[in-house]
């Protein structure tokens, strides 16, 4: 291999090493804990809901804390709230648009995990038996779920349900090519050690963040 390729190659695996460095995914960056339990891992779906809608990515943070601040840090708790007690919520979190619509979707979300999965996801998981492809059916199968929203629940998700991973979002892989990291999500897995999928996370979330966060400029330092 010529030294400049491979001089290149280590450089782009410096830069996953930095990138990754901190040791966190994007959720748990925001204060969001990603752990294999069915409160955290709703809380995460929720969260994808958010992100996924138009606008200020930290409005979509402070959204997804808000609810569990008031006490709904479950499907089943978030099931027996009222659609008018959501809207203020997260009205009060500063969310935009139509939040009347939000508010349905989160109750309708949350109700839906709650009768099809008795409010954890692990379930939906061991119901498609650790396929990716089926958990992903299952996932966008659910009110307010679609391919995005899977794509930024399942890139969190990935460090503890390793058999879907490599999971990259839109985000991140925008990120990853104007950095020369890759095109693909299986670019960025090589670059972060195969089967690592924690490491994965960890990198996927980063770069997701120099994307929103128009971060770029410090990373040519």
């Amino acid at each position: 291999m010529p030294t400049s390729v491979i001089a290149r190659t280590e450089d782009r695996k410096r830069l996953a090493r930095r990138l990754a460095g901190e040791g966190r995914g994007f959720a748990e960056q925001y204060g969001f804990r990603v752990t294999n339990n069915p409160s955290s891992l709703f809380q995460v779906l929720c969260l994808a809901v958010l992100l996924a809608r138009r606008g200020d990515f930290r409005l979509a943070v402070d959204g997804g804390h808000a609810l569990p601040a008031n006490g709904w840090d479950s499907a089943a708790r978030l099931a027996r709230s009222t659609q008018t007690e959501r809207a203020r919520v997260l009205r009060g979190s500063g969310q935009r648009g139509d939040v009347d619509a939000l508010a349905d979707t989160l109750g309708d979300l949350a109700r839906t995990v709650v009768e099809r999965y008795r409010g954890d996801l692990r379930r939906l998981r061991a119901l498609a038996h650790h396929d990716p492809a089926r958990e992903r059916e299952l996932l966008t199968a659910l009110p307010g779920v679609d391919g995005e929203v899977a794509d930024l629940f399942l890139r969190e998700a990935q460090a503890l349900w390793r058999e879907v991973a490599p999971v990259a979002d839109k985000r991140a892989l925008t990120a990853a090519r104007r950095l020369g990291l890759g095109r693909t999500a299986d670019d960025l897995a090589a670059l972060a050690g195969g089967g690592e999928s924690e490491r994965l996370a960890w990198l996927v979330g980063a770069l997701a963040r120099v994307d929103l966060e128009k971060r770029y400029a410090e990373l040519d330092t």
